[in-house]
């Protein structure tokens, strides 16, 4: 299994919290983070109000007891932020620090939009990059205070979601396929462990996936861990993965080769 997956978010929020408001949530973060990824940073589409008004009524349900799939992010927040109610999310604070952040998104969103910025301004990469990283940490900050998972693997989605999607990578039933056609075997196999997040790649996997002749990965992953790259190690248990400097390696020098072709 690659990063943290869909369904797996999914879960961590229901069957606790409506269904289709958790489907939703997963579905905004996820088409936001491939904007980011493909660097659309228009304000107009990677602009968060959908995912800043979901979430509030996820967490409305979660303090207040009811379900409700159209109350405005306004009303919900002014619940969660009320005083002299009985609320259900405690520690209060854990809430209202992702009201406040909600808040900081979706005001930014209105008031940086197009409708309401001067023709000569051009929405940027770091517009679009504060709105991605407040949005990551709500989905994770919602993870912990909100997720029925158990602490260990909420961790280890919390981590993973800080990392990037890989859209180039194709799955077909068992099989993956790297569907960029530029890539070296070294990079192509960097590419195949950042998919495969914490848990990492088998040696067998990696010769699998990966369209390099077996003498060729074997000579890639050697270059990989070898003591001037350290981008890569085995595991105990046998499978490889990326170090801090892997990751670095692909945010610094292989984001673009993330995308499809």
């Amino acid at each position: 299994m690659g990063l943290v997956e869909r369904q797996q978010l999914v879960d961590a929020f229901s069957p606790s919290l409506d269904a289709l408001l958790a489907n939703q949530l997963v579905d905004e973060f996820v088409s936001m983070e491939q904007r980011f990824i493909q660097r659309d940073w228009g304000i107009a589409e990677l602009d968060g109000a959908k995912f800043c008004e979901v979430l509030a009524r996820l967490l409305y349900q979660a303090d207040a007891g009811t379900v409700s799939r159209s109350r405005s992010f306004g009303d919900c927040l002014s619940y969660l932020e009320r005083d002299g109610v009985a609320h259900a999310l405690v520690p209060r604070h854990d809430a209202l620090h992702i009201c406040k952040s909600l808040r900081l998104v979706y005001k930014f969103r209105n008031q940086r939009g197009v409708a309401h910025i001067s023709p000569n301004y051009t929405p940027s990469h770091m517009d679009a990059r504060l709105v991605i990283e407040v949005v990551r940490w709500c989905m994770s900050e919602s993870l912990r205070v909100l997720g029925q998972a158990e602490p260990e693997a909420t961790a280890k989605m919390i981590r993973e979601l800080l990392q990037f999607d890989v859209p180039a990578i194709g799955v077909y039933e068992d099989l993956l396929l790297v569907q960029r056609t530029d890539l070296s075997v070294q990079d192509e196999l960097v590419v195949l462990l950042h998919y495969a997040g914490e848990s990492g790649m088998s040696r067998r996997d990696l010769g699998r996936f990966s369209m390099g002749s077996p003498p060729s990965v074997t000579r890639a992953l050697s270059r990989l861990a070898a003591a001037e790259s350290r981008q890569v190690i085995q595991l105990p248990a046998g499978n490889y993965r990326l170090t801090d400097l892997g990751a670095r390696y692909v945010r610094e020098q292989l984001a673009d080769k993330l995308l499809v072709e």
